[in-house]
């Protein structure tokens, strides 16, 4: 199959021929349904060697869902053909943080060497992508896993900060929400200034609204070809 890989620090990232993984024992191959492209697959792009010690080459894209392709031995809760998510953060499993689900936070990530799918590991990139673990994948139901793959990354970071202050969101509390939107295209946003302001909208709380201007930037992510 192609995949979409890093194979050195601050270089472009190539298309590789590379094999099909089979899944081992626990372990869950999934084929890509849907595979977000991140400002982070950016940064992977543009830092110097030593930044992490990620073991080169290996698949990028860290936002993923897809089908349960093929079950390892022991694996439980998942049956071929189940639309899944994958968990972006990938910890030890077995550490008092990974076991409140909190892998981001992962205690032995130093001697891991990677922090994740496309992110030090194969990530999504290409057709089909091996999964370490089942706990690392959320089942979808009904829900389109071409549409889901974002929600790994681009829906868990406002998730996160909801749930760590869900106590505070009682009935009757007044909470500012800032949004940047950027259309669809080959560009990304770059913020130019940010002007601070009283505004109606947020007398209430007591809150300053903020006016934040931005202009498209040429930086792109390639686009992708996968067969």
């Amino acid at each position: 199959m192609r995949a979409y890989q890093m194979t050195g620090w601050q270089q472009p990232p190539e298309f590789r021929d590379v094999e099909v993984p089979e899944p081992g024992p626990g372990q869950v191959l999934i084929k890509v349904a849907g595979a977000g492209a991140c400002h982070s697959d950016l940064h992977l792009m543009e830092w110097p060697p030593g930044t992490f010690d990620f073991p080169l080459p290996f698949t990028l894209g860290h936002e993923n869902a897809g089908w349960v392709e093929a079950l390892g031995a022991g694996v439980e809760g998942f049956r071929v053909g189940d639309a899944v998510a994958v968990h972006g953060p990938w910890g030890c499993g077995r550490c008092r943080a990974c076991r409140l689900s909190e892998e981001n936070f992962c205690e032995n990530a130093a001697q891991i060497g990677a922090l994740g799918g496309g992110l030090g590991r194969d990530g999504g990139f290409a057709p089909f992508m091996l999964i370490p673990a089942a706990r690392l994948l959320v089942p979808l139901g009904g829900l389109d896993p071409v549409e889901a793959a974002p929600l790994t990354d681009a829906g868990l970071t406002p998730y996160h900060a909801i749930k760590r202050n869900l106590h505070k969101l009682v009935p009757g509390s007044s909470v500012a929400v800032m949004t940047i939107f950027s259309t669809r295209g080959e560009s990304s946003p770059r913020v130019t200034s940010i002007t601070p302001s009283r505004s109606p909208s947020f007398s209430s709380c007591g809150s300053l609204a903020l006016t934040i201007t931005f202009v498209a930037t040429s930086t792109a992510i390639p686009p992708l070809g996968l067969a």
